[in-house]
């Protein structure tokens, strides 16, 4: 098992363990097709890649429980304020 799965600290950095088992679960598909790990790890281990990620906030789901990242987020000046300040999708 995994020391990071052993308590609830990613359960609750998530938001519960629905969405945490989304995230892990879409996160380790785009691995296995191929998208580069956002975190400097030496091991093949997706999981622990997935798991790494997680705890260091590199990979999120929005709010229509797609994988983002943190490149994903707009800078506060691509905001457009008039639609109640959420970025268009």
């Amino acid at each position: 098992m995994y020391d990071e799965l052993k308590d609830d600290t990613l359960v609750d950095k998530v938001g519960g363990r629905f969405k945490l088992s989304t995230l892990i679960q879409k996160r380790l598909v785009a691995l296995m097709k191929g998208a580069p790990p956002l975190v400097d790890l030496d091991t093949k281990d997706r999981m622990k890649i997935v798991l790494r990620e997680i705890m260091e906030d590199k990979i999120y789901l929005d709010l229509h429980d797609r994988v983002r990242t943190v490149a994903d987020i707009p800078e506060p000046d691509e905001l457009d304020l008039t639609d109640g300040g959420l970025p268009s999708v």
